[in-house]
């Protein structure tokens, strides 16, 4: 049974009072109509119209369920039409998580664009390097780079990070060109980055142009947990800085940073828009996912898909 075609035909009937009238109104045929308050009494196991040949009446039962019947379908018609200026114009608050340098570097600047689009979506923009628990703390979406440690959630690949190693001319005129990698362990320092929750720096994975592989932790002045931090330890002349290239670009077009071991690569990461498998997933987000996957295939970012 359509039980919400049935209280339709049973609200239509109760409004105009006949069977006939309700037909023409509804467009249901009579037989049809008949057939649906039939069905629809049987499964609430109580009567609902008194009929005649010439009236139709509203038993005590009937009037109540009219009553409720006429409520909800009021509700549903309201949820249709607002879901309805939902898909034509996405409103409301999202929480998303990103990391300080995406925020700062490549969102936020590019949120007015956003904004322009979408003037009715509010945007709460956690900015952190370290992983949130989404279900916990009620997050819509996060942007991570790396491979996923977590394959219950789901992602979706919106470009790869592309990286190089750094450092400032003082730096440079301080210690020496490095030559390579293993230059870090031993005459040249690294600016170290560390997950708090592992509590130890993390390690740098190289390959020469002839495909020789070279690993190295590094040693450091300095090590920290947050990329801005990393950047500004760098420009500080604290070490090396092996970093995404998006990162580096201003720098290196302002002469602020130079390229070193440009013999030597780093595996790029890919990066992911993630959300909870039951996360529904809204029109407000759909588009949100769509924009920053358009935003991150810039070429001047230095993403690829």
């Amino acid at each position: 049974m359509d039980q919400f075609a049935a209280m339709r035909s049973f609200i239509g009937v109760v409004e105009t009072g006949t069977f006939s009238r309700a037909s023409t109104v509804l467009r249901v045929p009579k037989p049809t109509l008949t057939k649906q308050i039939q069905t629809l009494e049987a499964h609430l196991r109580t009567k609902l119209l008194n009929r005649t040949t010439r009236r139709v009446t509203v038993t005590p039962d009937g009037a109540a369920y009219y009553e409720r019947a006429v409520r909800l379908m009021a509700d549903l018609e309201e949820l249709d039409s607002s879901m309805a200026v939902s898909q034509a114009k996405p409103q409301g608050r999202l929480r998303v998580d990103v990391s300080s340098t995406l925020a700062t570097q490549i969102i936020i600047p590019a949120l007015p664009d956003f904004h322009a689009r979408y003037p009715d979506i509010l945007i709460d923009l956690g900015v952190s390097d370290q992983e949130v628990d989404l279900m916990a703390e009620n997050v819509d979406c996060v942007v991570r780079a790396g491979p996923l440690s977590d394959l219950s959630l789901v992602a979706r690949r919106i470009g790869e990070m592309q990286f190089g190693i750094y450092a400032t001319p003082t730096y440079i005129a301080r210690h020496g060109v490095p030559t390579q990698p293993l230059d870090l362990t031993q005459t040249h320092h690294i600016v170290g980055y560390f997950n708090p929750r592992q509590g130890r720096a993390m390690e740098f994975h190289f390959t020469s142009a002839g495909g020789e592989l070279c690993h190295v932790t590094g040693r450091y002045i300095l090590a920290v947990s947050d990329g801005n931090a990393y950047i500004t330890a760098g420009l500080n002349h604290l070490g090396v800085l092996p970093m995404p290239r998006f990162m580096a670009k201003p720098y290196l077009e302002s002469g602020v940073l130079v390229e070193v071991l440009a013999d030597w690569t780093m595996a790029p990461k890919p990066l992911h828009v993630v959300f909870p498998p039951s996360r529904h997933l809204s029109n407000r987000l759909r588009v949100f996912v769509d924009w920053i996957s358009e935003l991150m295939a810039t070429p001047e970012f230095g993403f690829r898909g």
